[in-house]
């Protein structure tokens, strides 16, 4: 795959994280009150929590330095995506990544906080694109530990050179 083309899928999927991040966010915001809580079933609410910290409420108060931190991480990302585009299927990480991040800084610069909506009980409350950038990173990791290398990175296979195979003699 080109790397154009991979820009575009990893923008795609990004378009897509950031319309489904920002919907749920828009809907809960229309919906409930804040602090206000829905059963929906066992073990499972929606809640409406106003986030000031970053992932699970962690640095809460942090202010600024929270949107200092996520610009950074977002640099880094765009970093490992620019030097390794090639790696097939990497637009996928790289796009929930950014959608959720994206989403995410949407929220601290036009509210002030990130609104957070599904609670599981002992877990902190979360949005979507909590979810996507625990699935991008997920996928990532994962890419990276087990996936096939980048092409660059890649070696030949002795079996699959001409003349090798079992069928050559």
């Amino acid at each position: 795959m080109s790397r154009s083309h991979g820009y575009g899928r990893a923008e795609a999927v990004a378009a897509v994280a950031l319309a489904l991040d920002q919907l749920t966010k828009a809907l809960i915001r229309g919906e409930l009150l804040p602090g206000e809580r829905i059963d929906l079933f066992a073990g499972v609410d929606l809640v409406r929590v106003a986030n000031r910290g970053i992932a699970f409420g962690l640095l809460d108060g942090a202010g600024s330095l929270v949107i200092v931190l996520a610009a950074v991480a977002f640099a880094a990302l765009l970093g490992v995506f620019l030097a390794a585009s090639e790696r097939r299927g990497l637009w996928l990480p790289i796009g929930l990544l950014a959608g959720g991040a994206i989403g995410n800084l949407i929220d601290r610069v036009d509210q002030g906080a990130v609104t957070d909506f599904v609670d599981l009980g002992p877990w902190p409350a979360f949005n979507m694109a909590d979810v996507e950038i625990t699935l991008g990173v997920a996928i990532l990791v994962w890419m990276y530990a087990f996936g096939e290398p980048a092409a660059a990175d890649a070696k030949p296979d002795p079996a699959k050179r001409a003349g090798a195979g079992p069928e050559s003699g």
